[in-house]
């Protein structure tokens, strides 16, 4: 069985995945500080209420370094810049907590807390943008568009 990538610098002509890597970097920085500041640091009472359907079973102090967890994952597989398995890891560890803290929203939206939608919305739609950019390829480098080349992100 292969082992994962080299991290050396990729060969010429080999993807480099700088934009997928700024992206989990960008991303994993946000959901990390998130955890931290906004989970940790103010448990807000309107956040706690929207989320019922998950503190009824672990508490926000435990979400909070998950955000923080799944932050610093997406962290490390930017910081590796030809392990593509560990970068589907990053990209999976930022979908992750959007999406739970979207289905709980959800939950109160169509039962106990109406106001919750808005929320609902707008985790689930970044949830969803973190998986379409997951399965985005970088844009082939300026000497392959020119010279009309083809361009794989597979090795």
């Amino acid at each position: 069985m292969p082992g994962p990538e080299k991290a050396h610098p990729p060969a010429p002509g080999q993807p480099h995945h700088w934009r997928r890597r700024a992206f989990l970097a960008t991303l994993g920085t946000g959901w990390a500080a998130y955890g931290a500041i906004g989970v940790l640091g103010d448990p807000s009472y309107s956040r706690s209420r929207g989320l019922t359907a998950i503190t009824a079973h672990v508490p926000m102090s435990v979400l909070g370094w998950v955000w923080v967890g799944c932050g610093a994952l997406a962290l490390v597989a930017a910081a590796r810049p030809c392990w593509a398995k560990l970068h589907d890891l990053g990209f999976a560890a930022l979908a992750a907590p959007a999406a739970l803290w979207g289905a709980a929203f959800t939950v109160a939206a169509v039962t106990t807390y109406r106001q919750a939608a808005g929320s609902a919305c707008g985790w689930l739609a970044f949830a969803l943008g973190v998986v379409w950019a997951a399965g985005m390829d970088d844009p082939p480098p300026a000497e392959k568009r020119e010279e009309g080349g083809t361009w794989t992100s597979a090795p």
